[in-house]
């Protein structure tokens, strides 16, 4: 049953020690060292300004991150933005369950200073937290010891002040060794030094000028930082880049967008149509360590009509294959071809067992796509990847057909946009899901999906987009259009879904009334899925056979961050960032609009980052 009375009277119990955490912050927390928006770091000129004397090491006992560690973190950890290479979101932990989280309380917090959106997991290292914001004018990482919430230490880097103000927000950060690597919003990649802070390097990863700019997790496999772009909305060609982690030197670059004569080119118009292409790269990718195989979702083409760029358009709105070592592209599975719908499918799909087609089962992958589709893929060791099976998880009306053998589908008419064409469909150009992860858990054998359901679009591209470069590159502004509705009959948006891998078929759903939902979510070894994303600041947990509500909390803000579980000293924690804001209010904005009398404006959901960390009493 769920607490209603506890959730109020711890969050005022929390609002109260969310004070003193802030305060106890700006006493404890050193001041970080700010770098200028440049490239690469460099020394100082000879004769010039003696160097400032580097940050104090406030964690001499950091333990160096290795291979092993990465590829089996130790059980209280969550040292990967998934926690494990294959994107589970799983935590094995299981001191916290169905039973005994209603008692489930928050013992600290910690505010971050900043308004903008709060998506970045909590990621946790030997009892050491390490969380990254990002905002219009700058980045940060904080270092935190895990189960008090004091502050270690704090970086800070200062933003260019032309940077456009797309999408404020960062995803998280990656470790090797002793240093920490993230990436700044003006699309470079910082190492820094995990026992203090100080910046070890940095390296220019693209030209925010021309409308690249980063927010993902790196993924480091190896030595190795592996990182994509964003920015498919600026006339950008994207890519996956992987640098060294000793120095920064960058080691490979393969672009989702193929140069004529490149495998997949003949996709393409015979123009230029390949430099703008976009197919950004903006959300982390997963690994096969067994057959050293990375996994990466690429985003839609650019401009947004795929009439103004015709042909299939490899890479974009698929999933492609990897080498770790040299990044040549080994496979690909598109999901569908000649996107004029903004449907990124940049979420990388999670690897799970799942039956294949025979009934045997096989090495897999699962997407919840953007388009709405539950995508069941077999990935094979050389990197191919083949369709297994492909079911709607909310309504659609854009498929006219798809192949049983191929999973290729075919549009049904009047369903997709064009420059000057009324395109009418479902789900809408949000998706089925955006970005938030999706979650698995081994001990059930579910897909949880953090789904909008009874959500379309009309929408209709204007004139033909002229390129300049760093410039919008979407839909020409004459004849443009772009409306969002409600299904006839609808009665929700939001959901959490739990699909069965074994049998294919959706088991619950748990449903919001007056809410979308944009909560990723979190399963864990005692019985529970968490996530929030509702326009109430609601963090919930579920009880993952079942869907039913077992413990609820209202925070501070609306809950758009991945949460993570960790262990220090013993004891279960469960961690998560609120602070509501990008797509999450651009959707609720547009929804209280559209419908005053059933979801409220989104000026009134309250805004604001707070890192909050929640455990059972010490006497339980």
């Amino acid at each position: 049953m769920v607490r209603k009375l506890a959730s109020s009277t711890l969050l005022g119990a929390g609002l109260a020690l969310l004070m003193v955490s802030t305060s106890m912050a700006q006493q404890q927390a050193p001041a970080g060292p700010t770098t200028p928006p440049a490239g690469p770091t460099a020394p100082p000129a000879a004769g010039g300004a003696p160097e400032a004397p580097p940050p104090p090491v406030v964690i001499p006992d950091y333990q160096p991150v290795t291979a092993e560690i990465l590829t089996n973190p130790a059980d209280g950890d969550w040292p990967n933005y998934r926690r494990t290479y294959d994107g589970w979101g799983y935590s094995p932990l299981k001191q916290i369950t169905t039973e005994n989280v209603a008692d489930l309380e928050p013992v600290w917090m910690i505010s971050t200073g900043s308004s903008d959106g709060h998506e970045a997991p909590p990621m946790v290292i030997n009892g050491v937290m390490f969380v990254s914001q990002a905002t219009t004018t700058s980045n940060q990482v904080l270092a935190i010891k895990a189960d008090t919430g004091e502050i270690l230490w704090r970086y800070q880097r200062e933003l260019p002040p032309d940077m456009h103000t797309s999408h404020p927000t960062n995803r998280g950060v990656g470790f090797w060794d002793d240093k920490i690597f993230f990436t700044s919003r003006d699309s470079i990649l910082v190492a820094l030094d995990a026992k203090s802070g100080a910046e070890l390097w940095t390296v220019k990863m693209e030209d925010y000028k021309m409308g690249y700019y980063a927010n993902l997790a790196p993924l480091v496999i190896d030595g190795k930082v592996i990182v994509g772009t964003s920015g498919g909305e600026r006339g950008i060609r994207g890519y996956v880049a992987a640098f060294s982690a000793e120095d920064g030197e960058e080691l490979w670059r393969t672009y989702t967008i193929p140069a004529p004569g490149e495998p997949g080119s003949e996709t393409w118009p015979d123009g230029d149509e390949w430099k703008t292409g976009a197919g950004s790269t903006w959300i982390t990718g997963h690994y096969d360590p067994e057959n050293k195989l990375i996994y990466w979702g690429v985003g839609n083409g650019g401009p947004w009509m795929g009439d103004q760029r015709p042909g299939d358009n490899l890479y974009v709105t698929s999933v492609i294959t990897l080498d770790p070592e040299t990044g040549e592209i080994k496979g690909h599975f598109q999901y569908h071809p000649n996107d004029s719908f903004d449907w990124d499918e940049v979420a990388a799909p999670i690897l799970i067992d799942l039956p294949n087609k025979d009934g045997e089962t096989v090495p897999g992958l699962v997407h919840a796509a953007r388009n709405g589709v539950l995508w069941e893929l077999e990935r094979k060791p050389d990197g191919q990847i083949s369709f297994v099976r492909g079911t709607p998880y909310v309504k659609e009306n854009w498929i006219k057909s798809m192949d049983p053998e191929t999973g290729r589908v075919e549009y049904a008419e009047g369903r997709k946009p064009g420059t000057g064409v009324l395109g009418d469909f479902c789900p809408s150009f949000w998706g089925g899901k955006d970005w938030p992860p999706i979650a698995y858990s081994p001990d059930t054998n579910y897909v949880y999906i953090p789904a909008n359901e009874n959500l379309c679009t009309k929408m209709q591209g204007g004139t033909v987009v002229e390129y300049r470069p760093g410039a919008s590159f979407t839909r020409g502004t004459q004849g443009d259009r772009s409306d969002l509705y409600l299904a006839e009959g609808a009665d929700h948006i939001g959901e959490v879904q739990a699909w069965d891998v074994a049998t294919g078929k959706k088991v619950w759903t748990h449903e919001f009334p007056n809410s979308a939902n944009w909560g990723p979510l979190m399963t864990t070894a005692g019985g529970l899925v968490f996530g929030g994303g509702t326009n109430d600041s609601m963090f919930r947990a579920f009880d993952a056979k079942t869907g039913e509500v077992v413990w609820e909390m209202k925070l501070n803000s609306g809950v758009i961050g991945v949460p993570t579980s960790f262990e220090v000293n013993g004891k279960q924690y469960i961690a998560v960032q609120a602070g509501w804001g990008i797509d999450a209010a651009s959707m609720q904005t547009r929804l209280g609009a559209s419908y005053p009398d059933k979801f409220k404006p989104g000026t009134t959901i309250p805004t604001g980052g707070v890192i909050w960390a929640f455990a059972l009493p010490d006497n339980m």
